[in-house]
C-alpha cells in the first residue's frame, strides 16, 4: 500500500483549502501553505499527552507489582503466625502439638478475617488498576490516532507539510548511511488560480483531489507525496536517481494526457510544472528543495511560453 494511502477511520471530507493560494502567494507567485496558529503546539502537545500516557501505563504495572508484594507479605504473616504456634513444641521437644484453648478460636479468627479482608482488597484494587489501565489504553488510542491524522491533508488523503521534517530527516540519515540515491520533486499545477475564478472553490478542491490521484498511480509504495503547499506538492522519492525521476516525471505527465482526453472538467487543460533536485551527501535540503522549486518555475515557463507561441 502507498504510503500516502494508508487506511483511515474516516472519509476525507473537501475543504476550500485551495482559498489560501490566492491569500497567500509569496514572491514570484509561489504558493505557501501557511498553518494555522498553534498547530505545532497542537501536536507536541498531542505528542507530550502520549508520552505522559505511557508513563502512567507503566505505572500501572508498578502497581501490580506492589499489589503481588503485598499479598506476599500477608503470606509471610501468616506462616509466621503458625510457626509462632508450632515452634515452642517443636523447641521443648514435646511430641504432641498443645495450644491454649483460650486464644485458639481467636487466632484461626484473625487468621481468616486477614485473608478475607486481603482477599476483598486485592479484588477490587485489581478491578481499578484494569479500568484504569482499560480508560488509559483508550485515551493513548485516540491521542495515537489524532496525531497520525495530524499528518494528513484532508481534502487529498496524502501527507501534509508537518510530516515532511520527520520524513526527509529520516530518508536523509537512510541515505546518507548506506549511499543510496534520494530524489526531490516539485510539482506546481499550472493556471490553478484561473480554476477558482472561473468554476469556484469546490471545483478547485476536486481539481486538487484528482492531482493528487494521480500522484498515487504515478509515483511508487516507496515514495512521499506530500502537500506542499496550496497548489504545489513535493515528492521525496527514495533510492531513486536524477534520470529516474525525470522518467517518473514522464509518467505522470502522460497520466495527465489521459485524465485532459477523459474530459473530466470541461473547458480545463490540467498541466502540471515539475522540478528535480537529487540529494548529495552532506547539503543542505532546503536549498535542495529550493533549487527543485526554482527548476519547477523553469519548466512552467517553458509551458508558458509553448502555449503563447
Amino acid at each position: 500500500m502507498n504510503k500516502t494511502q494508508t487506511e483511515l477511520p474516516w472519509e476525507p471530507h473537501a475543504v476550500n483549502a485551495n482559498r489560501l493560494i490566492e491569500e497567500e502567494k509569496g514572491e514570484g507567485g509561489a504558493a505557501v501553505l501557511q498553518e494555522k496558529p498553534g498547530s505545532r503546539t497542537t501536536s507536541r502537545r498531542q505528542s507530550l499527552e502520549t508520552e505522559d500516557l505511557e508513563r502512567q501505563l507503566r505505572s500501572l504495572d508498578g502497581r501490580d507489582m506492589h499489589l503481588g508484594s503485598m499479598g506476599l507479605l500477608v503470606t509471610l504473616v501468616v506462616a509466621a503466625g503458625f510457626l509462632a504456634l508450632i515452634l515452642p513444641n517443636l523447641m521443648w521437644g514435646l511430641g504432641t502439638l498443645r495450644v491454649d484453648g483460650r486464644y485458639l478460636p481467636q487466632l484461626f479468627f484473625g487468621f481468616f478475617v486477614m485473608i478475607v479482608l486481603f482477599n476483598i482488597y486485592g479484588l477490587d484494587r485489581k478491578r481499578n488498576l484494569q479500568r484504569t489501565r482499560d480508560e488509559l489504553v483508550r485515551q493513548l488510542v485516540r491521542n495515537q490516532t489524532a496525531e497520525m491524522l495530524s499528518f494528513f491533508d484532508p481534502l487529498t488523503d496524502i501527507l501534509n507539510r508537518r510530516s515532511m521534517d520527520e520524513i526527509i530527516a529520516r530518508e536523509v540519515n537512510r541515505a546518507a548511511r548506506h549511499g543510496t540515491p534520494l530524489t526531490f520533486v516539485m510539482i506546481d499545477v499550472d493556471r490553478f488560480k484561473s480554476v477558482n475564478t472561473r468554476f469556484g472553490h469546490l471545483v478547485g478542491d476536486r481539481v486538487l483531489n484528482e492531482i493528487a490521484h494521480l500522484l498515487k498511480r504515478t509515483f511508487r509504495n516507496s515514495d512521499y507525496i506530500i502537500r506542499y503547499g496550496g497548489d504545489e506538492f513535493l515528492v521525496v522519492m527514495t533510492d531513486t536517481r536524477e534520470d529516474q525521476a525525470e522518467r517518473a516525471i514522464e509518467r505522470l505527465q502522460g497520466e495527465v494526457q489521459q485524465w485532459n482526453a477523459s474530459d473530466s472538467l470541461p473547458g480545463y487543460v490540467m498541466g502540471l510544472s515539475c522540478g528535480v533536485s537529487p540529494y548529495q551527501a552532506g547539503a543542505d535540503v532546503e536549498k535542495l528543495i529550493g533549487i527543485a522549486d526554482v527548476n519547477m518555475y523553469a519548466d512552467k515557463n517553458c509551458h508558458m511560453k509553448a502555449a503563447n507561441s
